[in-house]
């Protein structure tokens, strides 16, 4: 056994022995979490403030002194931008707040977008000690996380991570959303030229379009996005890549490689009867042009239609996010509508819970047959078929059945429909050199190349649809894959 091999195993048994002193004396401080302030649902269902109101100091110090300090620390493989989780907990536990942040920007080039959408419960949680062994809730990460970039931002002194002096070598960005701007601020470490191409007016992609602001503040957003602009990375909007510009436009530019992360905006429909009615829209829509184009104003150039009876169409965050959106705009009554039950609801634990708290209703085991509309073309109802749950299907999930004869009809005066999205086809049709599959996506080996050497790719456009923590991932290991071979080449 070599020295460091023999210290690590003293440790280890040190360790584990302080851990059986906690249980043994049911140290309170080792197993409660804390819990995070909220806005009330009565006050908060009639505004788009914030419902999470973050931790105090206080409260992060308490939580930090949870963490167990693992050996072997297995929270951080749970994390898909590999976080070094313990060495941030332990710097809020001794108080050194922004040092914690500057840790997490280690890694995270949106430290506080992340603490407010990721879904720490099935990452980087789920792998915690209290929960892996102990069967007891885990460390609120992501809480932790929040509060050292919230607080970083609001001290007035932003940190830039360190960035290695240029080497001249032009990369292109397709996106603006997570995977472009995590693959963009680690290029831009590494010393490259990196622009960034958006086709929107304004910068985030699903940060910007996807996510209302009493999930995900702009501030916050843009805030994030300023770091990277100080860190050098520069930001083109109003261009779509593909259209306005061509993919030999950008090699003629000097360009020497690409990363796509264009997501996947494309929204998926049921194909059933009424769907073309007016009043029955897609998710992506509906939030695009609440949370971009200010249509919630009724004087705006395009408003959008506020329902009274809204019901929508899905279990996941987006149609979460649409839903109280609806509830926000006046929606009487707010309906989900899903064909399994709560417990196979892919959608957050704590948006379901917000939701319900704000009077949302849930028609769980429901799916919709068709739509009918009035002499104008406006959709009035709509009607839903019950199911029953099955075996379980590709997903691990039990499949929906329907029960035969089992219908009913309810009125409705909008329909937001949130069955998933499929990837733009505009870059897969305008590039060279890409293998797509079936689906739209485009293919990539596991350093996220494309079939074309110098494109690579991620995100949605990769994975058809993906969380923000996943697509950031995809772009850390694009840009990690995209140096190494660009180093061999100047070899």
């Amino acid at each position: 056994m070599t020295t460091q091999e023999y210290l690590k195993a003293e440790r280890a048994q040190e360790w584990r022995l302080d851990i059986r002193k906690k249980i043994k004396n049911k140290d309170r401080m080792a197993f409660t979490r804390v819990e995070m302030p909220e806005v009330d649902p009565v006050v908060r269902s009639r505004n788009y403030e914030e419902v999470n109101l973050g931790l105090t100091a206080d409260l992060a110090v308490a939580e930090a002194q949870r963490c167990l300090d693992c050996v072997d620390p297995t929270c951080i493989t749970g994390c898909p931008v590999e976080i070094n989780i313990p060495k941030f907990v332990k710097n809020i536990e001794r108080g050194e707040f922004l040092e914690a942040a500057r840790v997490l920007k280690e890694t995270s080039a949106l430290p506080a977008v992340c603490g407010r959408v990721c879904p720490q419960e099935r990452q980087c949680e789920s792998q915690c000690f209290y929960t892996v062994k102990l069967n007891k809730q885990a460390v609120a990460i992501g809480y932790l996380e929040r509060f050292a970039a919230d607080y970083e931002q609001q001290s007035g002194e932003m940190s830039v991570p360190d960035i290695a002096p240029s080497n001249g070598i032009k990369i292109a960005v397709v996106g603006s959303g997570p995977a472009g701007l995590a693959f963009a601020g680690d290029m831009v470490k590494f010393g490259y030229d990196v622009t960034v191409f958006e086709a929107l007016h304004e910068l985030g992609g699903v940060l910007r379009y996807g996510i209302p602001e009493f999930r995900l503040p702009n501030d916050v957003v843009d805030i994030e996005i300023d770091v990277l602009k100080k860190m050098g990375v520069k930001f083109i909007t109003n261009i779509i890549v593909g259209k306005t510009i061509s993919q030999e436009d950008l090699k003629e530019q000097g360009f020497k490689a690409i990363f796509i992360g264009s997501g996947a905006g494309l929204p998926n429909f049921m194909n059933i009867p009424g769907e073309n009615l007016n009043g029955v829209m897609s998710c992506n829509e509906y939030l695009t042009r609440v949370n971009l184009m200010q249509a919630s104003d009724p004087d705006s150039d395009t408003p959008v239609l506020m329902g009274k009876k809204v019901a929508v169409i899905g279990g996941g965050n987006t149609a979460m996010d649409a839903v109280r959106t609806a509830r926000r705009l006046g929606a009487e009554k707010a309906m989900i509508v899903y064909r399994r039950s709560e417990e196979e609801m892919p959608a957050r634990v704590e948006e379901v819970k917000h939701a319900k708290e704000e009077g949302i209703e849930f028609l769980n085991l429901h799916n919709p047959l068709q739509y009918e509309g009035n002499e104008r073309g406006q959709v009035t109802r709509m009607e839903l078929q019950r199911m029953e749950l099955g075996e379980p299907d590709a997903s691990g999930r039990r499949r929906p059945v329907a029960i035969e004869g089992d219908t009913r009809w309810i009125e409705v005066d909008e329909v937001i429909v949130s069955v998933g999205v499929s990837p733009n086809p505009l870059i897969p049709a305008s590039f060279s050199g890409l293998e797509i599959t079936k689906w739209g996506t485009i293919v990539v080996d596991d350093t996220m190349k494309s079939h074309e050497n110098t494109i690579y790719a991620g995100g949605d456009i990769v994975r058809g649809g993906a969380t923000v923590i996943l697509a950031m991932g995809d772009g850390r290991k694009a840009a990690k894959s995209m140096h190494e071979k660009l180093l061999r080449a100047a070899d």
